[in-house]
């Protein structure tokens, strides 16, 4: 009875594998629980029974879903259908759109023929304009205004004709601005790169103008700076005086390039740049020049003080300590000699007061004639330079020959600066030592001719 139980238990089990877990447990649980053979095929036929049931069920879910999900997929190829025509019908209204556009065009290129190139004269009219107002000077107090210009410039469409006359307007307001001098407070870069607000005289589109003299506009950052150097004082000394000036007319120095001239000048090197571009040449000449003017002070000092002396002595016959007197002192001692042996006497005093009054006189005259010598030796060397700068280099770019050029031209200039006055001064003291010789020579000759006349 008991191998018959487990025979059937085993069977159960088999059908069980068909069955969840749960079930399988409770028919475990039942079948352990029979006591007998007829409790046992009740307790089969009735999990048989759920069995059944459980797959009815299932059975009936499956077809439930397969129906739902037929549904979905009848719906999704509906609407596939529905877009493709969509579809269809937008391509179709593409192309015509497309062809409609193209109609459209063809005809405004027709009807625009005429005013074609009228709008390529305004475009090209507001670049030049958008470049004039950039650069004007009027920007200065109206800054951007070139933005509107420059826009309609780069614009493919057709302007208005809001724009065109925005555009006239503009260029009529450069123009009436050109015409005036008006006052503004602005922001002015100064030389060490801060801001300063100041008080800016605009005269039309020239100049603008400070307390401290002419400033500049830079439309590269838009704004106002002041010059690194200003020009030279025949044209700044003006612009005080304007400045003070409320009524009637004024000098000005007006810059009709509208400030092009004006940034020229501040590159201009002064005297004393030129000077120095001389180098050790123009040094050198500078030094002869001192020696040659201290040795022609030093001269004119004593040949006038050595004149005043003689010719207070012409009217004494004491002899005094000077050339003269020392002459006269000679001729006092040797008056027992004869007239040829006296004149002896004083052709050598005269001999030995000479160089003291003729000291220097020579070196004048060589430092005079050294000068343009050495200007030239700076001229052959600043050329050698230039023609070294064109052997390394080539003649694209003038700035490399022009140190040595204006080298060249400084010691060529500072030479004959130099000797032009030494010449001159060597004249005057070379004619002053003469007369005092001559002075001295006509004295001796006339003691001379009264000791001839005592001897007669």
């Amino acid at each position: 009875m008991k191998n018959i139980t487990k025979l059937l238990i085993a069977g159960l089990v088999l059908v069980g594998t068909v069955l969840n877990v749960t079930n399988l447990n409770a028919a475990e649980t039942q079948i352990s629980k029979a006591n007998s053979l007829d409790e046992l095929l009740e307790i089969v036929k009735k999990a048989r029974t759920a069995e059944s049931a459980l797959n009815k069920r299932r059975i009936a879910e499956f077809r439930s879903a397969r129906n739902q999900q037929k549904k979905l997929m009848d719906d999704a190829i509906a609407l596939e259908k529905r877009l493709q025509r969509r579809t269809e019908e937008l391509k179709a209204q593409f192309d015509a759109n497309e062809k409609k556009i193209g109609s459209m065009e063809e005809q405004l290129k027709i009807k625009s023929a005429n005013l074609g190139e009228m709008f390529g004269v305004v475009r090209q009219v507001s670049l030049d304009a958008s470049s004039r107002l950039l650069n004007s000077i009027v920007s200065a107090q109206y800054p951007g205004r070139e933005k509107f210009s420059d826009e309609l410039g780069a614009r493919k469409e057709l302007p208005t004709i809001t724009e065109l006359q925005k555009l006239w307007v503009t260029m009529q307001t450069e123009m009436t601005e050109t015409g005036k001098i008006v006052q503004f407070t602005g922001d002015v870069i100064m030389g060490d790169g801060s801001k300063q607000s100041t008080l800016v005289t605009r005269i039309g589109a020239f100049n603008l103008l400070s307390d401290s003299g002419y400033i500049v506009y830079n439309p590269e950052i838009s704004a106002m700076q002041e010059l690194v150097r200003q020009p030279d004082s025949e044209y700044t000394s003006t612009v005080g005086s304007y400045l003070d000036t409320s009524s009637g007319v004024a000098q000005l120095a007006v810059d009709p390039s509208r400030g092009s001239l004006l940034r020229l000048f501040t590159q201009k090197k002064t005297n004393e740049e030129r000077y120095h571009q001389g180098g050790i040449v123009g040094y050198v000449i500078t030094a002869l020049l001192g020696i040659g003017l201290l040795i022609v002070l030093e001269r004119l000092v004593t040949l006038t003080l050595l004149g005043s002396a003689i010719k207070k002595q012409s009217g004494d016959s004491t002899p005094g300590n000077n050339p003269l007197g020392r002459i006269m002192s000679v001729y006092q001692s040797n008056q027992d000699l004869d007239t040829n042996d006296l004149e002896l006497k004083l052709d050598e005093a005269i001999l030995k007061e000479t160089p003291k009054i003729e000291r220097g006189v020579n070196i004048i005259k060589v430092l005079a004639a050294v000068s343009p010598l050495l200007g030239l030796l700076g001229t052959v060397t600043g050329m050698i330079a230039t023609f070294q700068s064109i052997t390394l280099f080539g003649t694209g770019d003038p700035k490399l020959m022009a140190g040595g050029i204006s080298t060249a031209l400084m010691t060529t200039v500072l030479g004959l600066i130099s000797a032009i006055p030494l010449i001159f001064l060597h004249a005057i003291v070379a004619g002053k030592s003469k007369s005092m010789v001559h002075v001295l020579e006509e004295q001796s000759t006339g003691l001379l001719a009264e000791h001839a006349e005592k001897g007669a």
